[in-house]
């Protein structure tokens, strides 16, 4: 059963006092593991090694790192700090794994009572989210060596209640089409380095397919920065974009448009020219009322905003309340938007956005004639 964290008067203290999405970790986790999000499968003492072990070992930690995106570590660093929280809250320990803690735990987040004490009216956080927050905990508990059993019945069994009581189809952000798109750009100022780099940010966004970190995550050619995500390389014909995903490498053709209002490779070049880029990351913060271009990289959270705002005033989907169209629009409706849109065989849609399977394109096809195929009718009746 649960290992249950011994009390004194200091604890006591501690425990009360503390928020509750508490940033505060266990014993076990060092200061080191705090400050990169994620534990560290290596020992995070150096002393007495040798020098050349030390560079080894240091290299190794960033290679580890390297093995999962920014935002999953930072995704699983707040999911182990939730799940730890709660357990101090509990007076049960996280360490070491038990399932039927972890069950206790997941059935708190169903019923809404996972965050401070048990409240009563507290909103029950979705099953998707449980479900990463499930994985978080077993990754984690592997980092620091120790193996969580989610296939044990406590785990297993309730989150197969909490799917069957909770599930819900999922909520799609709304697809951005072309004439969308035309109205969102009007609406963007020229004449200004921001308005520039927005442009191409969208128009690249679309064309391609992007997801919201591999736009901002690009350089102006190859192994230029260490954080970079790929490079562009802009040719006669389009922009050739080389991208690094979760299953490797692959290559993006964006290729010019129809005019230079909507081309994705004017909007890029047109910013790269004015911004005086010459290395490093391609879209860049913008500050100093809109007159000067820092060295820094754009974070990704800047393609929802824009795409939202952008969206907004343009008045797509003006049919719908402000509160309504507010939570319509992501960084996801561009990507949705080109699967959606395009009048193209589905495997070439399929290949420029990385899907492995022509199914899961298909779930990006939002705003399109669901009946362009009638099944009755070509069944006789």
């Amino acid at each position: 059963m649960a290992h249950i964290v011994e009390q004194n008067t200091k604890n006591d203290v501690e425990e009360h006092s503390a928020p509750p999405h508490s940033t505060a970790v266990s014993d076990d986790v060092s200061a080191a593991q705090v400050s990169t999000g994620l534990p560290s499968p290596l020992a995070e003492t150096t002393a007495g090694l040798p020098t050349h072990l030390k560079d080894l070992t240091d290299r190794a930690r960033v290679y580890v790192e390297a093995a999962s995106s920014a935002n999953t570590r930072r995704a699983y660093a707040s999911d182990w700090k939730h799940f730890s929280a709660w357990c101090r809250r509990q007076n049960l320990a996280p360490l070491p794994p038990d399932p039927e803690v972890v069950g206790l735990y997941i059935t708190a987040c169903a019923s809404g009572s996972a965050v401070g004490t048990a409240t009563r009216g507290a909103k029950p956080i979705s099953v998707s989210t449980i479900e990463r927050r499930l994985a978080a905990i077993g990754w984690n508990c592997t980092q620091r060596g120790q193996q969580l059993d989610r296939k044990d019945r406590a785990i297993a069994t309730v989150m197969a209640g909490i799917r069957n009581t909770h599930a819900a189809p999922p909520r799609q952000k709304e697809a951005i089409l072309p004439e969308d798109l035309i109205a969102m750009l009007e609406t963007l100022d020229r004449g200004t380095l921001r308005g520039m780099r927005d442009r191409a940010m969208l128009l690249i966004g679309f064309a391609g397919g992007l997801r919201r970190s591999e736009i901002t995550g690009l350089d102006l050619g190859r192994d230029q920065t260490e954080d970079g995500r790929g490079w562009i390389e802009i040719l006669d014909k389009g922009l050739l974009v080389t991208l690094r995903g979760k299953t490797g490498w692959r290559e993006v053709e964006i290729g010019r448009g129809s005019s230079d209002t909507t081309c994705p490779v004017v909007a890029t070049e047109t910013w790269i020219k004015f911004a005086k880029l010459a290395k490093g990351p391609l879209f860049r913060r913008v500050w100093g009322k809109g007159k000067n271009v820092g060295p820094d990289r754009l974070n990704d959270q800047e393609v929802a905003r824009l795409v939202k705002k952008a969206a907004l005033a343009a008045g797509v989907r003006g049919d719908l309340s402000e509160d309504e169209r507010a939570g319509k629009f992501s960084g996801h409706s561009l990507r949705a938007g080109l699967a959606s849109s395009a009048e193209a065989d589905e495997r070439y849609v399929q290949k420029q956005l990385g899907h492995a399977s022509a199914e899961m394109t298909r779930k990006y096809q939002r705003r399109r004639d669901r009946f362009r195929v009638n099944l009755t009718k070509a069944a006789g009746l």
